[in-house]
């Protein structure tokens, strides 16, 4: 069940509140529309209902809010408009990417591809399918946690009648095994066909909130669609002939050339054109939508019918038995004949009543008998006025509601099963093995062409880094690939389509840190083993030998790779853009290698020999046999320009994260 209370939209400079104290409810077992026309505030409802803009109000999920429940995704599915996912990635990959992010079984993809009846297109690039197609994909997506709530907004725009029939009919399936079904549209007669309950807005305000019954009798009325090149004069005609008949006949001018008659049958307005020459291009029976005004006239009506009994027992004891009664001018009789323009149906004029919720100061109650009562009565009931307007302002204090809670944005909560997002997400798409294809066909031709012009020492050979490059194919390629790691969740954010925003959480970036190291680690071993075995093929084994030092340069080299792959993450993260982590990685060698090195250039007075030594003697317990020698290495790789340089940025790359990523969550 969902209870939304007050919903009211920030009010921007010069313009009223999209949405202004909207409240209704949506029972479980039953599908529930939001009915609205364009620019209505129905999206703007939606939204605050899942607190994805800022305003106040309190929405429950089965008496919690939102971000009190603990995995959001499992209680509510959500769909606000196309799939943002990938379109390279398959439907599929698709859901089984989200399944990791959501926690459930992989299995339930299938699932869901059966109950949506995609199971023919599983295979097919999201880049490929229809609307339609794309739309059972969104509601597998809110269909995959299993949850027991379903918000869609404007589910079947831009579909086919299949398809609306189909959407149409999936909805009013999970209504009835006990879920929650709220769909906003702004078609009348959609929401008829579907709905078991209406709420109508109208300029951001509820204007009626009623059975499907209601509202088909009230809102929806037969009409006669007529479209002439002479409609002006037409319809004056009509008009003229309804009130010669005295019948009550309704006219209404939708644009130039169409009319819809209220009240009139197609025998009727045919032989009227006949009969006055009048050319008609289109005649037809519809159903037409009398608009909102009718709906909130008649929630008015309903309203103000509950006290009709009490107003009725006033108005006899005012006027006594033998007075007599007035004209009712609601229910006169004669020609009733209205012209006006609106969007699908008559416009009517508000009905004049008084607005609910309106806060009037309390006053001292006075019986019937008090109010006939002669002058001194009054005299003595007003004597003591001061003390009556005193209790009136405490009594009317107290009586003030307090405003609805302030409802803050929240970033969207991290994958469940991080590890396995990342995996499913980065193999799912063909980027990453192109780009390990091409840094490995491009180390290999560098590599041979390094030897064939000599002058070039064997490690940097077997790496391909020329003098002339500031880093290797394989590192920019490891980069590349950790860059695209938070890019392509910026550009497809597929993990928050509701919120249009990746979150920036630790585990999801340890996650994304821990794929992208393997991912490096795995490049740089092929491109080494790649460019070894290619040279041996060309030049024989005069290139191959392994050095005596194999050891620390396999750790420089490997740590190169993954710190650019690391850079590439952590940049990208940041500054929300591939270009921006692969920028990163490639400033290290042209930007801060330089920086690094004025800064480390000139005489040294003191050194930091035996520094690992000094470290073994602070340790509380005995170091094991070699890890002496492998810290020594490790600092031999810091204190180079390059090491140095890629430490520097990566502890300010991820000092700039945690900071941007903390703040989030402080706020």
């Amino acid at each position: 069940m969902i209870q939304a209370t007050g919903l009211t939209s920030n009010a921007r400079k010069g313009s009223p509140p999209a949405v202004d104290d909207v409240s209704f409810d949506a029972r479980a077992g039953r599908v529930t529309a939001l009915l609205g026309a364009r620019r209505s505030g129905k999206t703007t409802a939606v939204r605050l209902m899942l607190e994805l803009q800022q305003g106040r109000g309190v929405t429950y999920f089965r008496g919690r809010p939102l971000h009190r429940i603990a995995h959001p995704a499992r209680e509510v599915g959500v769909l606000l408009g196309d799939v943002p996912g990938h379109p390279a990635r398959t439907v599929r990959g698709h859901l089984r990417m989200l399944c990791s992010a959501a926690g459930v079984p992989v299995r339930r993809a299938d699932d869901v591809l059966e109950v949506v009846g995609l199971v023919s297109l599983r295979e097919e690039r999201l880049g490929t399918l229809s609307r339609g197609m794309d739309r059972r994909l969104g509601l597998a997506c809110a269909l995959l946690a299993d949850p027991h709530t379903l918000v869609l907004d404007d589910p079947a725009a831009g579909l086919s009648a299949r398809e609306g029939r189909w959407l149409h009919g999936t909805l009013r399936e999970y209504a009835a095994l006990g879920g929650t079904v709220l769909f906003t549209t702004d078609d009348a007669r959609e929401a008829a066909r579907v709905a078991d309950r209406v709420v109508t807005l109208d300029e951001g305000k509820v204007v009626a909130d009623q059975d499907v019954a209601d509202f088909a009798r009230t809102r929806l009325r037969p009409r006669v669609a007529v479209r002439s090149p002479h409609a002006a004069r037409f319809g004056v005609l009509l008009a003229k002939e309804a009130r010669t008949a005295k019948r009550s006949v309704e006219v209404v001018t939708e644009d130039g050339s169409r009319l819809s008659v209220y009240g009139s049958t197609c025998a009727d307005v045919g032989d009227i054109a006949f009969r006055h020459g009048i050319l008609v291009h289109q005649l037809a029976d519809e159903i037409g939508d009398a608009g909102p005004s009718v709906a909130a006239s008649v929630a008015t009506e309903n309203r103000s019918g509950n006290s009709g009994g009490d107003a009725e027992a006033r108005t006899d004891a005012q006027t006594g038995p033998g007075a007599e009664t007035g004209t009712d001018t609601e229910t006169g009789t004669g020609t009733n004949v209205q012209t006006g323009t609106g969007p699908d149906g008559p416009t009517h004029p508000p009905a004049a009543a008084t607005p609910l919720n309106v806060l009037t100061p309390t006053s001292t109650f006075v019986p019937l008998a008090d109010a006939a009562s002669p002058p001194a009565a009054q005299r003595r009931a007003t004597s003591n006025g001061r003390a009556l307007e005193a209790e009136s302002a405490r009594e009317t204090s107290v009586a003030l509601p307090t405003l609805p809670p302030p409802i803050t944005v929240r970033t969207a909560r991290g994958p469940l099963r991080p590890v396995r997002y990342e995996l499913r997400r980065a193999t799912g798409i063909a980027t990453g093995h192109v780009t390990g294809a091409l840094v490995l066909a491009v180390s290999a031709v560098l590599s041979v062409l390094l030897a064939r012009a000599g002058h070039t020492p064997q490690p940097r050979l077997i790496a391909a880094w020329p003098q002339v490059l500031p880093l290797p194919p394989a590192a920019l390629g490891a980069g590349l690939l950790g860059a695209f790691a938070f890019g392509e969740e910026f550009r497809h954010p597929a993990l928050a389509a509701d919120r249009g925003t990746v979150p920036r959480r630790l585990g999801l970036l340890a996650a994304k840190l821990l794929v992208g190291a393997a991912a490096a680690l795995l490049l740089g071993v092929l491109t080494v083993v790649g460019d070894a075995a290619l040279l041996y093929l060309v030049y024989g084994s005069e290139l191959t030998q392994v050095p005596a030092e194999w050891l620390s340069l396999s750790a420089s080299w490997l740590a190169l790779v993954v710190g650019c792959a690391w850079a590439g993450v952590l940049a990208s993260g940041l500054f929300r853009s591939t270009a921006a982590g692969l920028a990163a990685v490639v400033a290290v060698p042209i930007i801060i290698v330089p920086l690094v090195q004025k800064a480390l250039e000139g005489p040294s007075v003191r050194t930091a020999a035996g520094l690992p030594g000094r470290l073994r003697d602070l340790a509380l317990m005995d170091w094991p046999f070699g890890i002496e020698r492998i810290a020594a290495a490790g600092l031999r790789m810091i204190t180079q320009p390059v090491g140095g340089a890629l430490m520097l940025s990566l502890s300010a790359l991820l000092c700039a994260y945690l900071f941007t990523a903390l703040r989030t969550r402080v706020r």
